[in-house]
C-alpha cells in the first residue's frame, strides 16, 4: 500500500502521467482547474485503462508516436509507472498535499500578487516596517477600506481561512465543513478580483480565467484529510534542506559548467573525508581507551591480551 508520496507539482505530475496543465490528482484539465467543485478522482486503475488504450495504438518502443498517441489521453508518455503493480496506490490518494508548495507558494504567487497590485509594492513594504511587537490581539476596524472592492478582501480573508484551517494538527468533521466553507466563500467572490483588475499573468495582462493548478488541488485537500489525515504530518522539510546540502551548496564550488558531475565529485570528496575523519577518531579513541598503552609505548602486562578493544574498532573500520 502506497500511503503517501511527497512531491511538488512537476513531480507530481510526472509520477501520475500526466502532462502539462493535467491535474494529477483528478481527471480534470487546465480549463476546469477555477471550478467550485472537485472533479472526478484520478484512480490508478483509469491510469493503466489509458495507458493499455495507448498501448493498443502505439508500440512503447515507437517514442515519438507513443507519445503522440498518448497526448491525446493527455499523458505524457511514459510506459510503466512504478505504481502499476501496486493494488492499494491511487493517484488522488497517495499524492498528498503539503505545506510549502500547496499552500505557503500559492500564496505568495497568487494572494500576495492581488494585494501587491492593489494598494502597491511601497505600501505593502512600509505596513510590515511600521508593525508592532506583537504583545496581544486587536483588531483595526476600517484599515483597509476603499482600498480594495470589499469582493477582494472577503475572497482573499476566505483563502486565508482556508489555509490556516488546513493546517491544524487536529481536524475534526466540524473543522472539514469550515475548510469546505472557506473554499466556497471564495470561488463564490473570486470573480471580484478579475473584475478589479487584480488576477493578472506573467507579462501583467489582465487574466479572465482561473487556470491555476493549485487552486484545483485545494479541493483535494478535505478529501485527503479524510483518507489520510492532516496534511501536517507530509513536510519537505528534510528534503528540501538536503537539496540545500547536497546540490545547491555543492554547486558554489563549481565552475559553473557540467554541474552534475562536479556536484558529484564534491559529495564523494566530501564522503572520503568524512570517512577518514571517523576511522581516524576510531583509532584514537581505542588506543586512549587501551590499558596496555602508555604515552607511545605499549607495556605487556600478560602473554594473553584480550583483543575486544582492538577488535571493535577494527570491526567499523572494516565497513567504513
Amino acid at each position: 500500500m502506497l500511503t503517501s508520496y511527497i512531491a511538488d507539482m512537476p513531480e507530481a505530475m510526472m509520477l501520475a502521467c500526466v502532462g502539462g496543465k493535467t491535474s494529477p490528482v483528478t481527471m480534470a484539465m487546465y480549463k476546469y482547474f477555477g471550478d467550485p467543485f472537485q472533479h472526478e478522482p484520478r484512480t490508478r486503475s483509469k491510469t493503466l485503462v489509458q495507458l493499455d488504450k495507448v498501448r493498443s495504438r502505439a508500440r512503447p518502443n515507437d517514442i515519438e508516436a507513443f507519445f503522440c498517441k498518448a497526448q491525446k489521453f493527455r499523458l505524457n508518455g511514459i510506459d510503466k509507472p512504478f505504481w502499476s503493480d501496486w493494488l492499494l496506490a491511487d493517484l488522488s490518494r497517495f499524492l498528498t498535499p503539503e505545506s510549502l508548495h500547496h499552500i505557503h507558494k500559492q500564496f505568495w504567487d497568487h494572494d500576495v500578487q492581488w494585494i501587491i497590485l492593489a494598494v502597491g509594492g511601497s505600501e505593502i513594504d512600509f505596513q510590515f516596517l511600521v508593525i508592532q511587537p506583537t504583545t496581544g490581539y486587536r483588531h483595526f476596524h476600517g484599515a483597509s477600506a476603499d482600498a480594495v472592492p470589499a469582493g477582494v478582501i472577503v475572497a482573499v480573508r476566505a483563502l486565508m481561512h482556508f489555509r490556516y484551517l488546513v493546517q491544524s494538527l487536529c481536524i475534526d468533521d466540524k473543522d472539514l465543513g469550515r475548510i469546505t466553507a472557506a473554499l466556497s466563500e471564495f470561488h463564490a467572490n473570486k470573480h471580484v478580483i478579475i473584475a478589479a483588475g487584480l488576477h493578472q499573468g506573467k507579462g501583467g495582462k489582465v487574466t479572465d480565467n482561473w487556470q491555476i493548478p493549485k487552486l484545483e488541488l485545494m479541493q483535494n485537500i478535505v478529501p485527503s484529510i479524510r483518507n489520510s489525515g492532516v496534511i501536517a504530518q507530509w513536510s519537505v522539510d528534510v528534503t528540501e534542506h538536503v537539496h540545500i546540502t547536497v546540490v545547491k551548496d555543492p554547486a558554489r564550488s563549481t565552475n559553473n559548467n557540467n554541474y552534475d558531475p562536479q556536484i558529484c565529485r564534491y559529495l564523494d570528496r566530501a564522503d572520503k573525508c568524512n570517512r577518514f575523519e571517523l576511522a581516524t577518531s576510531l583509532l584514537d579513541h581505542s588506543q586512549r581507551e587501551d590499558p596496555g598503552v602508555v604515552g607511545d609505548e605499549f607495556v605487556e602486562e600478560d602473554d594473553e591480551i584480550d583483543d575486544d578493544v582492538n577488535d571493535f574498532p577494527a570491526e567499523l573500520l572494516s565497513s567504513i
